[in-house]
C-alpha cells in the first residue's frame, strides 16, 4: 500500500507514520511534512520523485500532477482505468492523509495583509483531498488527526468496509467545504450582506447533555472565526451545559453587555424576570432579584463585571442553573463552587453580531441583529406633560430592557430595575396586565412603562395608569395614535414616541 501524507496540523502524526512503517505502507510526502517525518526517523519518498517534477512557484505547485491525481482517481474496478495508468507508469495511491493550510489562523492575526492571506489559500491540498474522497471506494482519505488511532485499528483488523470509507469521505468534503466557505467570507465585499449563495461554517465544540427537551439530541457549534461569546466560554464549575442552558445564558450575556454600569440580569425562558443597573454590583443584584423572587428560582444570572465576594454572599441560598460573568473574585468563586450542580461560566466580551439566522421549513431566514438604540434626545414627547432628568434615566433603562423581552413586550421600571414584565402575549393589553397586576397595591408608584410596539387602542394606556405608570414609552405609528395620546393626556401620563419598534420573536 502507498500513503500520501501532506498536513499542516501535525497532531498525532508521529504515531500514524510509525504505524504505517510497521504495516509496511510506503509513505509519499511533500515539503515541510516530509522534513518533519525524516526528523522522526521515518523513511519518506518525496512527491517530486513520484512526479519527476520539482515543486515550483514557491510551493504553489506540488501535487498537481497526473502521477498523483491519476493514482488517486483511477478506479480499480475499471479495466480501462487500470490499463491507462499502467500505460503511463502511474502507481495507485491507497491512502491520503491531508489537512489544509492554516487559513483561519492566518486571517485571525491583527492587520493581516491580503497577500499573506492569499498565500495561505491551499490549492493542491483541497484538489488532492477531493480526488481521494470522490474515489473513496478505492482510496482512504483522513483529514482529522483525531481519527488516526481508530483508522489504524480498522486497517489492522482488516475492517475497512464501504460505510467506513463513506464516513471518511464525508468528513473530507466537509473539511474542504468549510475551508472554501471561510475564504469566500474573507474575500467577500462587506456590502454584500445577502449573497445569492450563502456558505457559513461552524466547528463543533461539543454535544450537549440534551436538547430543548430530554428526548432531543443537540450539539453546540462555534463560528470558526469567533473566539468570544457564550459558545467559547470557559466552564469553570458544574454540570455540562444543555441546549437551554446555552440559549438562556446567551440571553443573559447579551442583555448585561448593553449597559455601562454594573448590570445584573436574571433570565427565565429567555426573558429577563429580573434586571437592574447600579453603581454597586451587589445592589444591582439585589434589585434584579427583587423584580421576581419566585421566577428567579432555577434561572440564569448574568453579570457584566467581575463578581465580588459580597455579591456571591448575597446569592447564597438561591438556586441558579447557570452563572455568567467575565470574571470572578477568588473568594467569590470559592463560595460559588459550593453549588455542586450550578454551571459557572467565564465569558470574554462579545463583539456585536451582524446577522441572525433562523431555520424555517425548506431553508433559513436571515436578518441584521437589532443593535440599534436611540436615546432620549432622539425621542418625541407627544403629551402636554414632560419628563424630569431623573425620569429620563428610568425611561432609557426601560426602553433598553424592553428590547430584550419577547413580543408583545411590556416593562414596568423604576430606579433602573424591572418592577414588572409581560412577554410573549398575542394581545398587548394582556402583556400590560401581566406586567402590572402585582403592582396595583404598591404604595410608591410613578413607574415608567415601555412597550416594544405601538398601542393600537387606548385600553392598554388605561390599564397602565391603573397599575401606576406615569410615563409610557412606545414607538408610535398606530392609526389611533391621536386617541392614544388624548387618553394619556386625560390621565396625566407623559408619553414618548421613539419612532423605532423593537420586536423580538
Amino acid at each position: 500500500m502507498r500513503a500520501l501524507i501532506s498536513v499542516s496540523d501535525k497532531s498525532n502524526l508521529e504515531f500514524l507514520a510509525k504505524e504505517f512503517i510497521d504495516l509496511d505502507i510506503e509513505i509519499i510526502s511533500t515539503g515541510g511534512t516530509a522534513d518533519y517525518l525524516r526528523e522522526l526517523g521515518v523513511s519518506v519518498v518525496d512527491v517530486s520523485t513520484v512526479t519527476g517534477f520539482p515543486e515550483i512557484l514557491d510551493g504553489r505547485v506540488k501535487t498537481l500532477n497526473p502521477f498523483i491525481h491519476g493514482g488517486l482517481l483511477a478506479k480499480k474496478s475499471d479495466p480501462n482505468h487500470i490499463n491507462q495508468i499502467e500505460e503511463y507508469s502511474i502507481k495507485k495511491i491507497d491512502i491520503v492523509i491531508n489537512n489544509l493550510y492554516p487559513f483561519n489562523k492566518t486571517i485571525s492575526k491583527q492587520n493581516v495583509s491580503i497577500n499573506e492571506a492569499l498565500e495561505n489559500i491551499d490549492i493542491g491540498g483541497p484538489a488532492m483531498t477531493r480526488a481521494a474522497a470522490k474515489n473513496f471506494e478505492d482510496v482512504l482519505i483522513v483529514v482529522d488527526p483525531k481519527d488516526y488511532k481508530n483508522f489504524i485499528e480498522q486497517i489492522k483488523q482488516e475492517n475497512i468496509n464501504l460505510d467506513y470509507r463513506k464516513y471518511l469521505a464525508s468528513k473530507a468534503f466537509q473539511h474542504t467545504a468549510a475551508y472554501d466557505a471561510n475564504i469566500a467570507s474573507f474575500l467577500s465585499d462587506e456590502k454584500l450582506i445577502y449573497p445569492n449563495e450563502l456558505s457559513m461554517t461552524w466547528k463543533k465544540i461539543s454535544e450537549t447533555r440534551y436538547g430543548e427537551n430530554p428526548h432531543q439530541k443537540s450539539a453546540v457549534y462555534s463560528n470558526i472565526n469567533e473566539v468570544h461569546g457564550i459558545v467559547n466560554s470557559k466552564l469553570i464549575h458544574g454540570l455540562d451545559m444543555s441546549y437551554l442552558n446555552y440559549f438562556d445564558a446567551d440571553a443573559a450575556w447579551d442583555i448585561v453587555n448593553q449597559f455601562s454600569e454594573h448590570c445584573v440580569a436574571i433570565i427565565k425562558h429567555a426573558n429577563p424576570c429580573g434586571l437592574s443597573t447600579n453603581k454597586n454590583q451587589t445592589k444591582a443584584y439585589k434589585n434584579a432579584f427583587s423584580g421576581d423572587t419566585i421566577s428567579a428560582f432555577g434561572g440564569i444570572v448574568g453579570f457584566n463585571s467581575k463578581v465580588t465576594y459580597e455579591t456571591a454572599l448575597e446569592m447564597k441560598g438561591i438556586l441558579y442553573d447557570v452563572i455568567v460573568a467575565p470574571d470572578y473574585e477568588k473568594p467569590a468563586l470559592e463560595l460559588l463552587r459550593q453549588r455542586k450542580r450550578t454551571r459557572i461560566l467565564q465569558v470574554s466580551k462579545t463583539l456585536n453580531n451582524t446577522l441572525q439566522i433562523r431555520n424555517i421549513s425548506g431553508g433559513v431566514i436571515i436578518q441584521e441583529k437589532d443593535n440599534k438604540f436611540d436615546s432620549y434626545d432622539k425621542w418625541e414627547c407627544v403629551t402636554k406633560e414632560k419628563p424630569s432628568k431623573k425620569e429620563i434615566l428610568d425611561m432609557e433603562f426601560a426602553w433598553k430592557a424592553c428590547k430584550y423581552i419577547h413580543s408583545n413586550a411590556i416593562v414596568f421600571a423604576k430606579d433602573q430595575m424591572i418592577k414588572g414584565m409581560g412577554a410573549g402575549q398575542p394581545n398587548r393589553a394582556i402583556s400590560v396586565y401581566l406586567a402590572g397586576k402585582n403592582l396595583i397595591h404598591t404604595a410608591n408608584k410613578n413607574f415608567v412603562m415601555a412597550s416594544d410596539a405601538f398601542f393600537p387602542f387606548p385600553d392598554g394606556i388605561e390599564l397602565a395608569h391603573k397599575y401606576g405608570a406615569s410615563i409610557i414609552i412606545q414607538p408610535g405609528g398606530s392609526i389611533n395614535d391621536k386617541k392614544v395620546i388624548e387618553c394619556a393626556d386625560n390621565l396625566g401620563i407623559i408619553m414618548m414616541f421613539t419612532n423605532r419598534r423593537h420586536f423580538l420573536h
